[in-house]
């Protein structure tokens, strides 16, 4: 062994750089051998020795860099991810390996290391330097500016370095293209901080080390783009940093047209302060401010909306001439969701009607018919008698379409396609049914071409932790989770053993577990299952492969797949045949029990008394009495008793079921407290049971109340799964709903309103009972009236104003009769409001907010304006209105 080589095997970095120079470039060339050699060992070893391979990969990493001769080659070596240490070699160390190469081959390695988007960024020192050295052009990739931007912060390494680089007029303005910004940008963004970029922007500019018009229209023109709330809010630090002009402003109008219209709120302001002085200097076309005053009115966030109608009638009063312009665009503001809004917007266009002409009024006054039952008098004294706002049409209630089961393509034949998806669905997120699709894919390709299939998973998935990890970590890590589909291409590529499968597949759930870790559970014993079989006997196809996207299976094709199977003399699965069970459509399957009879199998007989049999797989499901809480204190804030229901024990179960499904059959308490488990996969879990998912609902409701109660996150995203399911929706599904809409998290809140709105043109969703769950969980403090408000206000937007009013007209009730009066109580009246002004009182089923009448009169007789007073006036208005109609005709559309 080489004096290098023996310096790299016991990790001495700083003695390589030493050795380096002693060696001619045959010596050199003749060490790269070894140095791979061990390099392919450290890959080997054990985490348990990361000091030492640390130690190795930094000596490996500068060994290389000098003994490689292409540039090519150099940058692989250099950017490799397999030689980054935790402490990671100094730059310097580097540079001074190689400053003697030639600059021309100096230039294509730094050209080359900005071009790997994965270390571009660590290494920018490293290229910066190279850059240097060969007296080349700058690189100007993402990755490297973003390195590049933190090695010339101010505030890191003082004010010269940015000053004296001579690149900085090439890469500041690179900068702002970025995607995303440099994280420097953003994590120094002070404006009072003289060391922080905008302070230290506008005085280079000023110093002339940079061009000012340059960054200003780098600035402008980024924020037209748009992008993450910290990234525009340092632009707009820079922005305001550098100064702008009148002229300046002037010149821009439509930039900060288009940033008002579209922008961030933030962005959406300072372009909408500068437009405001650029009309003040009577410098802003009425054309210009009528354009983007329709699309700033249009936006929800009510402070730009009413500073947009300051604006305008500033520039009205400035010139009256503008108002038959103007108007028609203030008048786009009476179907605005804020009542004050349509209220400023009213008194605006009354103020100014008389200086347009006939026609214009007519116009307007047709407009007004959108303000609404509040503002009605106030309209009709302005413009006089006002059509009803509907054009005499009966309300039609608009709801999504109803799901149509989607049925599952086939699965993938080739090899090539097997790999292809299989890596698709390792690196990508949970899919249920590409996950069905792939394993039943890798099930039928290596029953045909086992050493095909794993000659070419060897060759797409070379580097993957357990290829070089000792075998008894590779099965004690799968032993205790099988993460997804990886365990199959492992054991295709023979990193993990049959015995460790057998016994993991033959597991049962431990008694006093949490239905989640039985879901779990039974998600990995069928790929333990799946992959036992593929290292001893590969099986034809899966049995349990779904027919439909919602994991349903068509009895008639699980009867066929038993005949295949018999044809082939092959023996079904334990796991694969009972989550096939699980998943069989009951309805219509008369004839498939017959069929499946017929077959003379032992398989083939279960199936027929399962088809015959009424009760689904967990049939008994008793909600828990509202003292039952086993002599223990219910939690406040809750919403549920320390039970939440409880199933019987099936003896059956655990005679004929394999230990992944015996659970179903024990007797199971089921807590309202989250449980807390690590397993992961639970968008795989309505697939185990897509005909039972009240059952599910029940299991999956303490997590789903968590997300309002606990701030949790992502556990709503189970409803509209849910709702897409079969089977009966019961009182848990309805509370998981009422849960949902109150969830922290808006993802969680959006999932809820799309199973809400799924249930609803099902024609399966009990609004009032979803009403009286979520007034009951108000109640107990788990929903919060401003997340309900926004839930409730998306839904209706859709056009489901029947719908939602049904909901609120029962949640309402307790909270007006409430001492004190809940927070947030006048948003949940303006959503309401709003719906019975789009539907009418008789939009939703009868007797729908009849018993509101006399706590709303006693709200809105209040004293004052606030929110709860005037949405509270709003609702009793339209209710009033509504009942001197008569019952508008309601029908429901498919969107």
């Amino acid at each position: 062994m080489t004096g290098l080589a023996k310096a790299v095997g016991e990790g001495r970095a700083e003695d390589v750089p030493g050795l380096l120079a002693t060696m001619t470039s045959g010596e050199r060339k003749a060490a790269l051998p070894v140095l791979k050699e061990i390099r392919a060992g450290v890959r080997r070893w054990d985490w348990d020795r990361w000091r030492e391979r640390g130690a190795v990969q930094d000596a490996l990493l500068v060994a290389g860099a000098g003994c490689v001769s292409g540039a090519a080659a150099a940058a692989a070596w250099i950017g490799a991810r397999d030689l980054r240490s935790l402490g990671s070699v100094s730059h310097r160390v580097l540079t001074g390996v190689l400053k003697d190469r030639d600059p021309a081959w100096l230039a294509d390695v730094a050209h080359r290391l900005a071009a790997r988007p994965s270390t571009a960024r660590e290494d920018a020192p490293l290229i910066k330097e190279l850059v240097a050295l060969s007296g080349c052009e700058t690189p100007t990739t993402d990755e490297y500016v973003d390195g590049w931007a933190l090695t010339v912060t101010p505030a890191r390494v003082g004010p010269g370095a940015l000053r004296e680089d001579r690149h900085a007029p090439v890469l500041v303005p690179r900068m702002f293209e970025a995607t995303p910004l440099p994280a420097a940008l953003t994590m120094y963004d002070d404006p009072d901080n003289p060391l922080h970029w905008p302070s230290a922007l506008p005085r280079l500019a000023e110093e002339g080390v940079l061009d000012r018009a340059v960054l200003v229209d780098a600035c402008v023109l980024r924020l037209l783009r748009g992008g993450r709330p910290g990234e525009m809010r340092s632009l707009l630090h820079v922005l305001r940093g550098l100064g702008l002009g009148p002229a300046e402003e002037s010149a821009r109008v439509a930039d900060w047209s288009g940033m008002a219209a579209d922008g961030l709120s933030t962005v959406a302001a300072y372009a909408q302060q500068v437009l405001g002085r650029v009309a003040e200097r009577g410098e802003l076309p009425t054309r210009a401010l009528a354009e983007v005053s329709a699309g700033v009115l249009f936006r929800t966030e009510k402070k730009l909306v009413r500073a947009q109608l300051s604006l305008l009638g500033k520039e009205l009063r400035r010139d009256a001439a503008s108002a038959p312009e103007l108007l028609p665009v203030i008048a786009e503001a009476f179907g605005h969701e804020d009542t004050d809004v349509r209220a400023r917007a009213l008194k605006l266009v009354a103020r100014w009607l008389p200086a347009v002409d006939a026609g214009l009024r007519e116009e307007l006054a047709a407009a007004a018919a959108l303000l609404g039952p509040v503002h009605r008098a106030e309209a009709e004294a302005v413009f006089g008698a006002l059509a009803d706002g509907t054009g005499g049409a009966p309300y039609e209630e608009v709801l999504p379409p109803v799901p149509v089961p989607r049925r599952l393509d086939p699965a993938p034949e080739s090899v090539a396609e097997v790999v292809e998806q299989l890596l698709v669905l390792v690196r990508g997120e949970e899919d249920v049914v590409a996950f069905e699709r792939v394993l039943d894919g890798v099930v039928r390709v290596a029953h045909r071409e086992r050493e095909a299939l794993a000659e070419a998973l060897h060759a797409a998935m070379a580097g993957w932790w357990w290829l070089d990890c000792p075998q008894e970590r590779v099965d004690q890590r799968f032993s205790q989770h099988t993460y997804g589909v990886e365990i199959v291409a492992a054991t295709l590529m023979g990193r993990v053993s049959a015995p460790m499968l057998d016994r993991a597949r033959s597991r049962t759930v431990r008694s006093g577990r949490c239905a989640h870790g039985g879901l779990s559970h039974a998600v990995d014993s069928r790929l333990w299952e799946v992959c036992y079989f593929l290292s001893a006997r590969p099986l034809p196809f899966l049995l349990a492969t779904p027919t439909w996207h919602t994991g349903a299976l068509d009895a008639e094709v699980l009867v066929d797949r038993l005949r295949a199977y018999g044809r082939l003399g092959a023996t079904p699965a334990p796991v694969d045949f009972t989550q096939a069970l699980l998943r069989v459509r009951r309805s219509g399957g008369e004839a498939a029990a017959k069929a499946a009879a017929g077959l003379g199998t032992r398989e083939g007989d279960r199936l027929a008394a399962w088809l015959a049999e009424p009760e689904s797989a967990v049939p008994a499901l008793r909600a828990a009495a509202a003292d039952d809480d086993g002599g223990r204190q219910v939690p406040q804030g809750s919403g549920l008793g320390r039970r939440i229901a409880e199933t019987r024990e099936r003896l059956a179960f655990k005679r004929e079921f394999p230990g992944a499904f015996q659970w179903l059959g024990h007797t199971q308490d089921v807590s309202s407290q989250p449980c807390y488990h690590w397993e992961g996969g639970e968008r795989y879990w309505p697939a185990v049971l897509p005909q039972d998912r009240e059952a599910l609902a029940m299991w999956l409701l303490p997590g789903v109340v968590a997300t309002a109660r606990d701030d949790a996150r992502d556990a709503a995203s189970c409803l509209p799964a849910l709702a897409e399911a079969e089977g009966r929706p019961g009182p848990h599904l309805h509370r998981a709903l009422a849960a949902g809409l109150g969830a922290r998290y808006g993802e969680d809140r959006l999932a809820a309103v799309d199973a809400l709105l799924v249930l609803a043109a099902r024609g399966q969703l009990d609004a009032e009972l979803v009403g009286r769950e979520v007034a009951e969980l108000v109640g107990h403090g788990t929903v919060k009236l401003n997340r309900l408000a926004d839930s409730v206000r998306t839904a209706a937007a859709t056009g489901a104003y029947g719908t939602v009013w049904a909901l609120l007209s029962a949640v309402l009730p307790p909270l007006l009769a409430a001492a004190p009066v809940p927070r947030g109580l006048g948003e949940i009246l303006g959503v309401a409001a709003d719906c019975v002004e789009h539907c009418g009182p008789d939009g939703a089923p009868e007797g729908a907010g009849s018993d509101l009448v006399p706590a709303l009169t006693e709200h809105a007789g209040r004293r004052g304006s606030s929110v709860l007073v005037v949405q509270a006036s709003r609702l009793l208005a339209a209710l009033r209105q509504g009942s001197e109609h008569s019952t508008p005709e309601t029908a429901k559309t498919g969107r």
